[in-house]
Formats: structure tokens, C-alpha cells, sequence
């Protein structure tokens, strides 16, 4: 079994597609796509503006040291949490049956690589079944 692409676990062979567990067979698919997924904004914006609110309301209006430093720490919390977020890319695998993630990495160049030997094992594939065609025919007798 010739390997055409083999690394960080993904696999790609002359008929297949191994990735995360999965086994996709090339005659299956019918296209291949990265995906990105972006930073959730929501959850930190939250978790900060409580901070803001619990610290501005705790200093001056209750007088509260300990709102006030649990205040600052939600802030600090939300900022890191928006800065350890990383932008995520998957490899989505289209076939007949719908749409599956195949590989998830933060590594935007390795999913591409992988995607372009996908599509090279399936440009080989198809052609290697259109050598085949004719000359089956010529065998078949009428």
C-alpha cells in the first residue's frame, strides 16, 4: 500500500483517507474544503464587562475590597481568555452521505497540505479508473 501523504496522524493512500479515527474510501468523496472557525467573542466580552461592573460597584458604592479584586481578576480572566483563543481550521470531507470534520488544527499550511494531497490522490484516482475503462471495453466482447 503506497503512502502519499503521511503525517500528525493523517494518513492518505492510493484508495483511502485516514484521519482522527476515521476512514474515508477516495471513490466516496466527492470534495474536500478548510474551514475556519474564529475566536468566540461573546463568552470573554461577558466574563470582562462583569468584572467591570462588579469591580466599579464594589470600590466606591459598597466599599468592598474583596469586589473590587474579584472585579480586576474577571477582567484579567476575560483579556486571557481572548488572547489563548486560537483560530481553528478544520478539514471538512464532502461525501454522499453530508459533510464530515476529518482534521481540526490550528495550523492553517499542514490542513492545506493535506487538502491539496487529497485532491491529488483523488485527481489520481480518477484517472487511474479512466485508464482502466477503456480497456476493459476492448476486452468485453460483443
Amino acid at each position: 500500500m503506497e503512502n502519499t501523504f503521511n503525517e500528525r496522524g493523517v494518513m492518505i493512500t492510493r484508495n483511502t483517507l485516514s484521519a482522527g479515527g476515521q476512514v474515508f474510501s477516495l471513490r466516496e468523496i466527492e470534495d474536500v474544503r478548510v474551514v475556519e472557525t474564529r475566536k468566540n467573542k461573546v463568552f470573554p466580552l461577558a466574563i470582562s464587562i462583569i468584572g467591570v461592573a462588579l469591580a466599579a460597584a464594589g470600590a466606591p458604592i459598597y466599599r468592598s475590597g474583596a469586589a473590587l479584586a474579584l472585579g480586576v481578576m474577571l477582567v484579567v480572566v476575560g483579556a486571557l481568555a481572548w488572547l489563548w483563543q486560537d483560530v481553528i481550521h478544520r478539514l471538512v470531507v464532502k461525501t454522499a452521505n453530508g459533510e464530515r470534520e476529518a482534521v481540526s488544527s490550528p495550523d492553517l499550511e499542514f490542513l492545506a497540505r493535506v487538502e491539496q494531497a487529497v485532491r491529488g490522490a483523488l485527481a489520481n484516482a480518477s484517472a487511474a479508473s479512466a485508464q482502466r475503462s477503456p480497456s476493459s471495453r476492448k476486452n468485453e466482447s460483443p
